[in-house]
C-alpha cells in the first residue's frame, strides 16, 4: 500500500512539473510610440514631449526585467523604447506590423519571458487582440500616447492577466 502511495506521489509530482513547464507565462508590454513631430514625412522624429515620455517609460520600467524589445521600423517607435534599451543594454529588434506570424514568433522565442513592443495607434490594439484571441481593443485616438497594455498569456487566447495603464 505504501509503495502505491509513493508511486502515486511521484507520478503526481511529474505531472505537475510537466504542466508547469507547458504553461510558461509570457508577458507583453505593449506601448504606442510617444508624441511625434508632424512634418509631413512618413518617418518623423519624436517631439520634445515625446522624448520626455520615452524617458518616463524607461523610468517606469526601470525595475522590470525585459528579455526582448521589438519596434516597427520607424524612428518614432524605436526612439520610444530606446532610453529603456540603452539603460538595460538591450537591442531593439524590428518587427513587421499586422503580421500574425511576428506575434507567434515572439511568443515562441520568448516563452516565459517579458517582451516590450513599441508600435502605433492601430497595431498595438491589434496585437493585444491577437494575444487575447478576441476583439477587445479598438485603435487608440491619434492624440493618445499614454497607454501601456500589459498582457500575460500562456498562449494566444489563453490569457492569465491584462493590465491597462496610463503614463
Amino acid at each position: 500500500m505504501m509503495k502505491n502511495i509513493d508511486l502515486l506521489f511521484v507520478l503526481t509530482v511529474c505531472q505537475l512539473t510537466a504542466f508547469a513547464q507547458k504553461t510558461a507565462i509570457t508577458t507583453f508590454i505593449l506601448v504606442r510610440h510617444a508624441e511625434k513631430v508632424v512634418d509631413g514625412t512618413k518617418d518623423p522624429e519624436l517631439k520634445p514631449e515625446g522624448i520626455e515620455r520615452a524617458k518616463q517609460l524607461a523610468a517606469i520600467l526601470r525595475e522590470t526585467k525585459v528579455d526582448a524589445i521589438y519596434s516597427t521600423d520607424f524612428k518614432r517607435t524605436k526612439n520610444t523604447v530606446l532610453p529603456y534599451a540603452t539603460a538595460k543594454n538591450l537591442s531593439v529588434n524590428v518587427y513587421e506590423a499586422f503580421k500574425e506570424t511576428e506575434i507567434e514568433n515572439m511568443l515562441k522565442k520568448h516563452a516565459g519571458g517579458t517582451v516590450l513592443v513599441s508600435g502605433h495607434s492601430n497595431n498595438i490594439p491589434w496585437i493585444a487582440n491577437r494575444l487575447l484571441g478576441k476583439e477587445e481593443y479598438g485603435d487608440f485616438a491619434d492624440d493618445d500616447y499614454g497607454n501601456i497594455l500589459i498582457i500575460s498569456v500562456v498562449e494566444k487566447g489563453n490569457v492569465v492577466k491584462i493590465t491597462h495603464l496610463r503614463y
